[in-house]
């Protein structure tokens, strides 16, 4: 049985460096009012009716120039920080479950 759990968190990322997939990223990061502090009617207009008809090809552009064989860096890094640190604390006899996760 595992007594205590570890979550490593993270912002998040999009799936592939594709536009397709930054278009739903940038949706869903940008449509947090905890990310952008602007009346919500508003911001949806420019949401939807400028940013996610630019920014998707662009951003995936230079997502593409640092994505990995394995995904995205920061999704690689935060899985393998999980399982080396699951291990650190099992060597010590720790029972502790370690998780990443991703908001967006």
């Amino acid at each position: 049985a595992t007594d205590v759990a570890v979550l490593l968190c993270n912002l998040g990322t999009p799936e592939a460096p594709t536009a397709a997939a930054l278009r739903k990223y940038l949706a869903q990061f940008l449509a947090d009012p905890r990310v952008v502090e602007i009346p919500k009617l508003i911001w949806l207009v420019i949401l939807h009716g400028i940013i996610l008809r630019v920014r998707p090809a662009k951003s995936a552009a230079k997502y593409a120039t640092v994505w990995t064989k394995d995904g995205s860096p920061l999704k690689v890094w935060t899985e393998a920080q999980a399982k080396l640190l699951q291990g650190r604390l099992g060597e010590r006899g720790l029972r502790v479950r370690v998780a990443p996760a991703m908001r967006y």
